[in-house]
Order: structure tokens, then C-alpha cells, then sequence
């Protein structure tokens, strides 16, 4: 029996981050790991249409910094910054404490895990044939510099009555090397036959999580 693990978990401290940052006292601990579902929940909801693959949380006394990537800046920050003042004014009235907010762009969307298998469960909701999109959605990350790419869905595909799961790789994905930068995302389309699930492993040059490795080294050696 295979034993899956998140490839980004098992990186944790050697060159990925831990996407809650912050220290609590006894008692506290659910208490903030609460807060911080609700904070992702909401800034989904919120964003839906942002293309928001990840939020970081950091506290520090009363305060906690939001960091929202996205690859549509200009629909998360609105108007004059109107939107995200209404969402960091929201999230202060969920939590009771002062929010701080960050809005940092993703360069490209189409070299994020978790933006691909958004972008390919969307497809497979408009019923483009899941072979396309996936084949599509590889290529294109091949083109932009991708080392490997490996893509999975499991469901009814193609409205079958029986489930099954099909995936497609292209170039390497050394999932037990630690020290390579594999990026991991997962996304489920809503499809008319059940749900579908989409799987992205994405291994990237070492130099484009060049500022989250150095982040984790640092809290590492702290």
C-alpha cells in the first residue's frame, strides 16, 4: 500500500515555510489555529476570483499580518485600495484584533501547483475534456521553465458511471529528493457527475523559492 505525503510538508524547514507563523502560550494554541481557518476562509470567498493560491499568517502580540499572493493584484486591491481595506475592516470584526494586510503578485500563475489544478478543475467544469486540459495546462508550464510536471485527476471523468484516475508526467518529478523545489496543489471541480479531484506536482529551478528557502534556513537556525 502506497503511503502518500504532501511534498510540501515533507520539506518544511529545508526549503518551504510553514504558511502560519507565530508562537502561543499554553491554552492559545487552538484558539489561533482557528482564527487562521477562518482568515483563509474568508479571504477565499472573498478573492474567489483573484487567483489566490496562498495565505500567510504572522502574529505578534494583538496584531496579525495577512500576506495574500495573487496573480490578479488589481482585482484584490480594488479601486484607490477600497476592496482590500473592506477585507482587512472584515477581518478585524471576525477576529477582534488589528489586521494588517500585504498583497504580493505572483509573477506567473501558469508555475504555481495550486493556480494549474484551480485552473484545470475550471476547465473540467466547463466541460472541456480533462485529456486537453491537462496535456494543455503541462505544456505550458514546460514552456515557461518547468523541470517536471505531473498531473492527476480521479473521478467520473468524462461523466463515466464508474470512477477512475488518470494521470499524465512530463520531464522529472524526484518526489523522495527533499532537496529539490517540488510545489504541490489540489483543487476539485464541481462537475454535473460528482466531484473530480486535481492533483499538480511542479518541480521548479532551486532559484524561484530563492526568498521563502531563505526564510525557512533562517527560521531553522533560530
Amino acid at each position: 500500500m502506497g503511503q502518500k505525503v504532501n511534498p510540501i510538508g515533507l520539506r518544511l524547514a529545508l526549503n518551504k515555510n510553514w504558511r502560519s507563523r507565530w508562537y502561543s502560550e499554553k491554552g492559545h494554541y487552538a484558539e489561533f489555529l482557528h482564527e487562521d481557518l477562518k482568515i483563509r476562509e474568508m479571504v477565499h470567498k472573498r478573492l474567489e476570483n483573484a487567483s489566490v493560491p496562498e495565505v500567510l499568517i504572522e502574529r505578534s502580540a494583538n496584531r496579525v499580518r495577512v500576506s495574500v499572493f495573487t496573480a490578479r493584484p488589481g482585482i484584490v486591491i480594488g479601486r484607490k485600495g477600497a476592496d482590500v481595506e473592506n477585507l482587512r475592516e472584515e477581518l478585524c470584526k471576525l477576529t477582534g484584533k488589528e489586521i494588517h494586510m500585504d498583497i504580493k503578485e505572483i509573477k506567473s500563475a501558469d508555475l504555481n501547483a495550486q493556480l494549474v489544478s484551480e485552473n484545470i478543475a475550471v476547465q473540467l467544469e466547463r466541460r472541456v475534456s480533462f485529456r486537453r486540459a491537462m496535456k494543455k495546462a503541462m505544456k505550458t508550464a514546460m514552456d515557461l521553465g518547468a523541470l517536471g510536471v505531473k498531473v492527476q485527476v480521479s473521478g467520473r471523468l468524462g461523466g463515466a458511471e464508474l470512477a477512475r484516475r488518470e494521470s499524465y508526467k512530463e520531464g522529472k518529478i524526484p518526489l523522495h529528493t527533499l532537496r529539490e523545489n517540488i510545489d504541490y496543489g489540489f483543487a476539485e471541480a464541481h462537475s454535473v457527475a460528482g466531484k473530480i479531484g486535481v492533483k499538480v506536482w511542479l518541480c521548479k529551478k532551486p532559484e524561484e523559492n530563492e526568498e521563502k528557502q531563505g526564510g525557512a534556513r533562517r527560521a531553522a537556525n533560530s
